[in-house]
Parts: structure tokens; C-alpha cells; sequence
């Protein structure tokens, strides 16, 4: 099944309903690279550009918690990706290695999750950038600052490590 694109970006979409054959085929390369975990949460990349991005997901039961709402990992992961993605859109042949993320939860993560991130500052070597994650109704459910760390890309592989000396 060919990926689809995405018009707000141009970049792949893993968007597929649940009846389509290769609904959890991952899309390679969605960021730029491939993220199992990420294709395995159903991430979905909007826009990556101009130290900006925007991510789209929409929590599956199990990524739930025992009250029934979007369990914090996936919410730190959800943020993860959006401020490395801001990070990373501004030279999409490095890589970024994330060194420290501070996380503030508001109120429950519900439904459709729609994150936006920005690169607010960066040196040659680190980046630091901050991002909300919404619900349907435009509520902020969490917030985020982290520092990347830039990184060479190497070959990806069983044997390939990154460097961040």
C-alpha cells in the first residue's frame, strides 16, 4: 500500500483506517527517518518546517492508563518527537539526540491529540525547543522544554551506534 501525503507538509502519512489492508504497515521514513516506536504509536508528522512542527495522534486503548485517559509515556513521547521534530526542521540531514526534557501536565489527554512544537533557540551543536499538545476542543493538556543535542547522521543498522561526544 503507498504511503499517502500529506498536504498540510508533503511528508508521508501513516494516516490509514483500521479496515485498510497495511493500516499498521509503518510508513518508512516518516520524520526523515525511520522510528519504529513512533510508527508503532501512530504518530502522525503535519509539518516539519522552519523550526516548527506539528504532530497528529489519536491514542489506541492500550496507550490508555487505568482512568482511561492517554497514558503519560505516550504524552512524553508525543512531545518528544514534536520538539525534536522543530529541532530537526531547520537542517534535515543532522540527526538530534535528546539530553533533558522538563514535562508539566494540565489536565487529561482525551481524544484527537494535535502537538505543535518550535525551535526557540540553537548553537551549532544544541537546540532547544518547546511544544503543547492540544485535544479536541483546543484545551493544552501538556507542555514541554527540551534540549537536543545535534548529531552527524550515521548508516542505520544493528551496528550503528551515534556518537554524542
Amino acid at each position: 500500500m503507498p504511503a499517502s501525503t500529506s498536504p498540510a507538509s508533503g511528508w508521508p502519512s501513516t494516516a490509514a483506517s483500521a479496515s485498510s489492508p497495511g493500516a499498521d504497515v509503518p510508513s518508512p521514513k516518516l520524520f526523515g527517518v525511520e522510528i519504529p516506536f513512533v510508527d508503532h504509536l501512530g504518530l502522525e508528522l503535519v509539518m516539519m518546517e522552519g523550526g516548527a512542527s506539528e504532530l497528529r495522534y489519536l491514542p489506541k486503548p492500550e496507550h490508555m492508563n487505568s482512568f482511561r485517559v492517554t497514558h503519560g509515556g505516550a504524552v512524553m513521547t508525543m512531545l518528544d518527537v514534536t520538539l525534536a521534530t522543530a529541532a530537526r526542521s531547520v537542517d534535515m540531514e543532522i540527526g538530534v539526540v535528546t539530553i533533558e526534557m522538563k514535562t508539566t501536565f494540565m489536565r487529561p489527554c482525551k481524544g484527537q491529540l494535535v502537538a505543535r512544537g518550535k525551535l526557540v533557540h540553537r548553537t551549532r551543536s544544541m537546540a532547544f525547543s518547546e511544544g503543547t499538545i492540544y485535544d479536541a476542543e483546543g484545551n493544552a493538556c501538556a507542555h514541554a522544554t527540551g534540549t537536543f543535542k545535534y548529531v552527524k547522521r550515521q548508516p542505520t543498522g544493528p551496528q550503528s551506534a551515534i556518537s554524542t561526544d
